[in-house]
């Protein structure tokens, strides 16, 4: 049935999947070219940022471990459930049944919350790096950063689980999505947005007040000739991890903010959310998992300059060998500038 978007909301009596809205065409067209474009930057991107890693000694680091696990939660949504979205944008409704509703469902709820962990992780990890790095090597080792990155997704899936018991996870029409219906409990939604959001931005933003705290502390405490120099390369290399956290933060805040706002009342409230507001708070979330691949690109020299070997050895088969030099000048180049002071050392990591 189809139906205008204003009288969605009230049109309890139908089934999700039988909605369909009357939208002029150009409406489809610009969010499914949008979304087109999404996933091929979001999987080019990504692969691009798991094939630097792989084959560049100077990126293989702790640090970069949970960079690769947020690269892959971003390449879930791509593979998924964003061309199952494009299928229902053509078709102006979801015709493909309801066990891919709920795969789709889950899998973009894996992606976001496993990247809002992810960012936490990273955040945390260089909070320690910097602000404790006495302490650095013996919690980060390669077998704890792979510990800690299989405990961020065994929390993701945890909390994915209550999704199924509430039922939460319902196509909209609005967005061609089978997504988290805010509406589906008021107090579900406030601990979805709460535990999944709020609490994680809290927790990045802390560390990272932190650790710029220490940082100028330091620099300002040590006597000029023995201050240790930071380059604008080291302070690119940390500032790249926060861009990533600000640009998730911006770009989910507005889901975020409707989903606690519906869940006041969302018999009463629900139908007062515009849906153009509504819509573009969707796709600008979406658009997120294709940004940080470009990050990377734009303020990393060494991504970019891996990124740059990648591109060009693309027909050869050298792109899927890691490098192998072991040039000690190499790695003693690539170790972050320490900064002292009396109780720890403190370091700029790189990405």
């Amino acid at each position: 049935m189809k139906i205008n978007g204003s009288r969605l909301m009230n049109s309890s009596s139908l089934s999700p999947h039988e909605i369909t809205l009357n939208r002029p065409p150009w409406v489809a067209t610009t969010l499914g070219s949008f979304l087109i474009f999404t996933i091929v930057v979001d999987i080019l991107g990504n692969l691009l940022v798991i094939f630097s890693v792989y084959r560049n000694k100077k990126l293989r680091n702790a640090g970069n471990i949970f960079v690769v696990s947020l690269a892959v939660a971003d390449l879930v949504v791509a593979v998924y459930p964003y061309p199952l979205v494009l299928v229902s944008i053509v078709h102006n409704g979801w015709n493909l049944g309801f066990v891919h509703c709920q795969i789709s469902g889950f899998l973009m709820g894996l992606s976001v919350i496993g990247s809002i962990f992810n960012i936490t992780g990273i955040a945390i990890n260089r909070y320690c790096y910097i602000c404790h790095s006495l302490k650095y090597d013996k919690l980060y080792s390669d077998k704890n950063s792979l510990c800690y990155v299989l405990l961020i997704w065994i929390l993701t899936v945890v909390a994915l689980v209550p999704n199924f018991y509430v039922g939460s996870l319902q196509y909209d029409p609005r967005v061609y999505s089978c997504t988290f219906a805010q509406s589906a409990s008021s107090a579900y939604t406030i601990a979805v947005v709460f535990f999944h959001f709020i609490l994680p931005i809290m927790i990045v933003t802390y560390c990272y007040l932190r650790i710029w705290i220490l940082v100028i502390q330091v620099r300002r405490r040590v006597k000029p000739e023995f201050r240790p120099k930071l380059t604008p390369h080291d302070i690119r290399n940390f500032v790249t991890m926060f861009v990533v956290f600000v640009l998730f933060a911006v770009c989910w805040a507005p889901l975020n903010f409707i989903g606690l706002v519906v869940a006041i009342d969302p018999g009463r409230v629900a139908p007062l959310i515009p849906e153009w507001f509504f819509v573009s708070s969707y796709f600008m979330a979406y658009f997120n998992s294709c940004l940080n691949a470009i990050v990377y690109g734009l303020l990393n020299q060494n991504f970019r300059r891996e990124y740059k070997k990648i591109i060009i050895s693309l027909c050869t088969a050298r792109m899927f060998f890691p490098e192998s030099s072991n040039d000690a000048a190499d790695r003693i180049k690539s170790k972050p500038s320490p900064l002292m002071t009396n109780n720890n050392q403190v370091k700029v990591d790189s990405v």
